[in-house]
């Protein structure tokens, strides 16, 4: 696609060249600096001062002045010319002969210093010599198949090299060892230093002009054959694409990104970065092309052209006027080279921004957010698009000039509610992702705000994950537009990210009590319980405990359940005043007491015994107004019983004076076995109760923790209930059996043989009597095992203080290896290994087993 990227401008008119004379004609031109010349085939060199000038309309135009004009004597048409500024020479090649001439005066050097036998030359613009005031050459001379590389000083030349090719070479260019030529039927790299060569292309030079011209550091572009401009480097391999240019192309030149071609009537530009053809330029006549440190130079017969470029910037801009936004891109990409980087990256970043609202309004959204990114957009531009999204307090103004065309989305969209619709999506998902980014610094209140009524608006999932988290919402524009979409919910929380929980709190009872509809949150009522009991603010969970407690106790008291352990002991929340805040909510106090008793484990006798209490009075309650064996009594006596069993803090005899009177044996009995009045106990659970397991279940929890005669002591108990003399019932008997076979460890054989009758057989008690023997044998080798033990240890000390011989050495200044601490008193103990040690702790480290390890026998002694 077409882009107006250079201007063709006069510089020599026919007139100041040649006056009247029709016969001259223009055979080569140079440029340095202001300086043109121009070299004829009447063997003439001229000499012009080139200036640019700017007229009104910012059209750029060239006044030229001539300075000098010499004749070379020669009479033959002046080939080429190539201005060498260090030395103020200008190299001149007419009638096969290079010869040095003055760059001002024209005239020829004094030594006479010439190269004979020249077809044509090149200068080394990477030259290897370091000498600055010397220039190096390529020459093709007229001797066949030979390049020669001479230096060139201010009044003489010298040749340093000399070397043979394949074929006749016909153009020349030189970039450091590396000469690239065009040979009869292909294109070469040599490397005259090494001699080594590469094969490029073929190409026939005897039926099309060969193209050879440096464009870079050992980079070259030729003509190849169908029409391309090719590509190639110093190693042979092509880095570029090539360009599609005319068949009969002539002469080319770079104004980088651009490759510049010249035809019989035209002259082409084509992008070196996509490869297109940019602008077609009608030029009759011409036949020379140069570029000259950036300028493009065109001469015909009669008339010198300057190809101006116009600016990068203007060519971009054009680009984005007619909306070609990838080639806009790719030629800013392009020019990063040519232009300090800093003023780059602020004109590439404002093309991409350019670039992105482009591709907005084409709804092409997501190629918009990669440019918007890249570019760094500041997003008040967008938001500022969208009708009251910016906040009322900010203080943007938008880009000048002006980064897009549109006044707003509605007039963007022309009103279409669908387009609307997507461009907001669009929006959401763009500060979505810049929100937590740096691009977002700076004003992240109006980023923010400008999300949230978004997500207001439409209803949107991502509103709470917003406001719940850091977050920068204003207030002040927040407020009425929640309001205004009825999201009461998502404004309590605003309010409680501003520090407002009480303005929170009380919105939300309004929605719990039906005040006002939203239905963000069902559990809305259990979100604010929560909240309350997180809340760091005493006076606002006392302020709507009431509230919360009346409508729900088993929720509501989660408000002090769930509370930071830590701020009781900061002393915030005494428990002392919640059970008396809670005593007129009588579910709610006994939760809270389970929570201090049961789940903190709190060892206080006061709130253990209100638990006791608290769980009796349910039982009675209950156990007045329901069936006997109801689920719910059932739970209420199983709280009640585990309480009572696991818990040895709460007022035994209070708890047992109101229970006394009831037919709440079981529980009973547990309170008469904390009190140690096992005969009760029992008593109740065998001939009251008749529960046989209940009783050997009491035997075993009440002796839990307890040492073997203590347990011992219970089941003999227990047995002596079942075997009462006073008392003739087969079901004792049975159950007394039960309980020797199915405890026969824990019994004293002795006493139970003594205690049954005579009468009961051995079948009965077989299995007894063998549990009874296997114990016996047990405890008797387990004693045996810790005598021999006991033994050998005891010789071993023995051995180990015969080993030992030294003295004692014992003051107030030493201290004992367990404790530490110094001895006060003229004893203690001497390990073998000769540590010192207090009696007492020497006693109480005897008790390990594993003492004797611990002391190693040191070489020295004390």
């Amino acid at each position: 696609m077409s882009v107006k990227a250079f201007e063709l401008v006069p510089a020599v008119e026919r007139a100041l060249l040649m006056g009247d004379k029709a016969r001259i004609n223009i055979e080569c031109i140079e440029c340095c600096g202001k300086n043109l010349y121009v070299g004829t085939n009447d063997c003439f060199v001229y000499h012009f001062l080139l200036e640019e000038k700017t007229t009104s309309k910012e059209k750029l135009t060239f006044s030229v002045q001539k300075q000098q004009h010499k004749y070379l004597g020669l009479k033959k048409p002046v080939s080429e010319l190539k201005a060498a500024s260090a030395l103020n020479r200008l190299i001149v090649l007419c009638d096969n002969t290079i010869m040095l001439v003055n760059m001002l005066n024209l005239d020829p050097v004094q030594s006479g210093a010439k190269i004979k036998g020249v077809v044509t030359f090149t200068v080394n613009e990477n030259p290897v010599n370091g000498d600055p005031f010397c220039v190096e050459l390529g020459v093709i001379s007229v001797k066949r198949r030979t390049i020669q590389i001479y230096m060139v000083y201010e009044d003489r030349v010298q040749i340093v090299k000399e070397l043979a090719t394949p074929e006749q070479p016909s153009a020349v260019r030189l970039d450091g060892y590396f000469l690239c030529l065009a040979l009869t039927t292909q294109y070469i790299i040599v490397n005259y230093s090494t001699g080594a060569s590469q094969d490029l292309f073929p190409f026939d030079t005897e039926e099309k002009k060969p193209i050879v011209k440096r464009i870079g550091r050992e980079e070259f572009l030729l003509a190849g054959p169908g029409g391309l401009g090719m590509f190639a480097t110093a190693a042979g391999i092509s880095q570029r694409a090539p360009v599609h240019w005319s068949e009969n192309v002539i002469g080319a030149a770079i104004c980088f990104p651009y490759v510049v071609a010249l035809d019989e009537g035209f002259v082409t530009v084509h992008s070196m970065l996509d490869q297109q053809l940019k602008q077609t330029l009608p030029f009759r006549d011409g036949h020379i092309m140069q570029d000259f440190e950036g300028k493009v130079i065109l001469a015909t017969m009669k008339e010198v052209y300057v190809l101006v470029p116009l600016p990068l910037e203007r060519q971009i801009q054009d680009l984005l006027a007619s909306q070609r936004v990838e080639e806009a891109i790719v030629l800013a990409e392009g020019a990063q080279r040519n232009i300090p980087k800093e003023k780059f990256l602020v004109m590439y970043r404002r093309i991409l921004q350019q670039a992105g609202f482009i591709q907005f309004g084409q709804l092409q959204f997501l190629e918009a957010k990669d440019s918007f990114s890249k570019g760094q957009l500041d997003a008040r531009e967008l938001i500022s698009l969208y009708p009251l999204l910016l906040s009322s307090t900010s203080t943007f103004t938008r880009s000048h000039p002006p980064l897009h065309e549109f006044a707003d989305l509605n007039h963007l969209t022309q009103g279409d509610q669908e387009k609307i619709t997507k461009c907001k999506r669009f929006l959401i998902n763009y500060l979505k992702e810049i929100r937590s980014t740096e691009v977002a610094n700076g004003y992240k209140e109006d980023v923010d705000t400008a999300l949230l009524k978004l997500y207001a608006e439409a209803d949107h999932e991502s509103l709470l994950d917003l406001l719940v988290s850091e977050n920068f919402c204003l207030l002040v524009d927040s407020e009425p537009w929640l309001e205004k979409h009825k999201k009461y919910f998502a404004l309590g929380l605003l309010y409680h990210c501003n520090g407002q929980d009480d303005a929170a709190v009380q919105l939300w009872v309004r929605i719990v009590k039906d005040e006002l509809q939203d239905t963000t949150r069902p559990d809305l009522y259990e979100y604010v319980v929560d909240f309350l009991s997180f809340c760091s603010s005493q006076e606002l969970v006392w302020k709507y405990a009431d509230w919360a407690l009346q409508k729900n106790q088993k929720v509501g008291v989660q408000i002090f359940t769930r509370r930071p352990v830590d701020e009781e002991k900061a002393g915030k929340l005494n428990p002392d005043d919640v059970i008396k805040y809670l005593h007129k909510y009588s579910q709610a106090v006994t939760q809270y007491l389970e929570h201090l008793v049961l789940d903190r484990k709190i060892q206080k006798e006061k709130f253990h015994t209100h638990l006791a209490v608290l769980y009796l009075d349910e039982v009675l309650k209950l156990h007045s107004q329901s069936d006997q064996h109801s689920e719910e009594l059932s739970t209420a006596r199983a709280k009640l019983r585990s309480l009572l069993q696991q818990s040895c803090l709460y007022r035994v005899q209070l708890v047992l004076g109101k229970i006394k009177d009831t037919n709440l044996n079981l529980e009973c009995a547990i309170l008469y076995g904390k009190l140690e009045e096992h005969d009760k106990a029992l008593h109740i659970l065998v001939h009251q109760l008749k529960d046989f397991q209940a009783a050997e279940d009491y035997c075993l929890w009440n002796s839990e923790g307890r040492d073997l005669s203590y347990r011992q002591r219970l089941f003999h108990m227990l047995l002596a209930v079942y075997m009462d003399p006073a008392v003739d019932n087969d079901t004792l008997v049975m159950a007394a059996v039960d309980l020797l076979n199915n405890h026969a460890e824990v019994f004293d054989a002795v006493r139970v043989l003594r205690l049954v009758p005579g009468n009961w057989s051995i079948q009965l008690l077989c299995p007894f009597l063998r549990g009874a023997m296997r114990e016996n044998m047990h405890s008797k080798r387990m004693s045996q095992v810790a005598l021999g033990l006991a033994k050998s240890e005891n010789a071993i000390y023995k051995h180990e203080k015969l080993k030992y011989k030294g003295l004692i050495n014992l003051s107030e200044k030493k201290g004992c290896q367990l404790c530490h601490n110094t001895f006060s008193e003229p004893e203690c103990v001497c390990y073998p290994n000769g540590i010192l040690v207090h009696i007492h702790c020497a006693a109480k480290r005897n008790r390990d087993s594993a003492s004797k390890q611990h002391f190693t026998n040191p070489q020295n002694h004390t």
